[in-house]
C-alpha cells in the first residue's frame, strides 16, 4: 500500500512540473491588443524601441536605415526574433539582415533561422528569423552565452543598389520565446540582469545617489529571475524518492537471506 502512494505522490509531482512549462511556453498577450504596440524604431542602441515579448510591433523608414528595438528575455527563455519589410513596388533585388545582441552589445549567434535573405527584383516582401540559444542564468567571464536583460534588435539592408537607396519601406518586428525548463539550469545567476543604465553623478565627481537611470526600462511579465523555478528541482526530487524505495524494497526482497534455518527443540 506504502508503495502505491509513493508512486501516485511521484506522478503528482511530474504532472505540477509539466504544468508551469506548459503555461510559461504560451506567449503573454501583447500590447497590440489594446493598440499601444510602437509604431516607430529607433536609430541607435540608445534609442533602441522597447517591446514586449508577444508584442508585433511596426516602423516606416527608408532602404539604408538602421532600425533598432530592444526587449526584455529571462533565464530560461529561447527567444525568436522574427521581422517582415514590406519593399516598394518597383526596386532591384536587395539583401536584408536581422541581427540580435544583448545586454552588453555583443552580437548573438542564431541557432537557426533565416537571419540574412535576399528579395529577388520588385518582390512584395522579405521575411527573416532568428531562433536565439537558450538565455543562461550564469556564465564564465570570457563565455558569449546570452544572459538575463535586455537584447537588441537590428534590422538593415546589407546590399542595395544605389538606385533603390531611400525608398519607403514598412517594417514589423515581432518577440516570442519558449520555455526550457530544466534541461537549461544552471548551478549559479547573475547578481543583476544586464540591462543598460547609467549612475546619477554630480558636477562634483561624486556619485550623488545609487539609484540608476536606466536605458531599457521593460523586464519580464514575472519580473527578473523569474525562471528559478525548473522541473529540474521535481525530477531530482522524484529520483531521490524512487532511489529511496528501491533501496527499501531491496532490503526487504533479502532480508533473511542467509540466515541459519531454526530447529524446534526437541526435533
Amino acid at each position: 500500500m506504502w508503495i502505491t502512494r509513493v508512486l501516485s505522490t511521484a506522478a503528482l509531482m511530474l504532472g505540477l512540473a509539466a504544468s508551469p512549462a506548459a503555461a510559461d511556453s504560451t506567449p503573454s498577450p501583447g500590447a497590440s491588443e489594446d493598440g499601444s504596440a510602437p509604431t516607430a524604431a529607433g536609430t541607435s542602441f540608445r534609442t533602441a524601441t522597447e517591446i514586449e515579448q508577444g508584442q508585433t510591433a511596426t516602423a516606416n523608414g527608408s532602404a539604408g536605415d538602421y532600425l533598432y528595438w530592444s526587449f526584455p528575455a529571462d533565464a530560461g527563455q529561447r527567444p525568436t526574433v522574427s521581422a517582415t519589410v514590406k519593399l516598394p513596388e518597383t526596386h532591384a533585388a536587395e539583401t536584408w539582415q536581422i541581427d540580435v545582441y544583448d545586454g552588453l552589445r555583443r552580437r548573438q549567434a542564431c541557432q537557426y533561422g533565416a537571419q540574412t535573405r535576399t528579395a529577388a527584383a520588385d518582390a512584395a516582401s522579405v521575411e527573416l528569423a532568428c531562433v536565439l540559444r537558450t538565455v543562461r542564468a550564469w556564465s564564465e567571464p570570457w563565455a558569449n552565452d546570452p544572459l538575463p536583460g535586455t537584447y537588441y534588435i537590428r534590422l538593415t539592408v546589407v546590399n542595395l543598389a544605389a538606385s533603390d537607396l531611400g525608398l519607403p519601406v514598412d517594417a514589423s518586428v515581432q518577440v516570442g520565446s519558449k520555455d526550457i525548463g530544466g534541461s537549461a539550469a544552471v548551478d549559479g545567476s547573475l547578481a543583476h540582469p544586464l540591462v543598460p543604465g547609467a549612475g546619477a553623478v554630480s558636477q562634483g565627481g561624486e556619485e550623488e545617489s545609487t539609484k540608476e537611470a536606466l536605458l531599457a526600462s521593460l523586464e519580464p511579465s514575472g519580473g527578473w529571475a523569474s525562471g528559478w523555478w525548473s522541473d529540474r528541482w521535481v525530477w531530482t526530487a522524484i529520483g531521490g524518492m524512487l532511489a529511496a524505495l528501491a533501496g527499501v524494497g531491496g532490503y526487504t526482497l533479502t532480508r533473511g537471506a542467509g540466515r541459519p534455518s531454526r530447529v524446534p527443540p526437541g526435533a
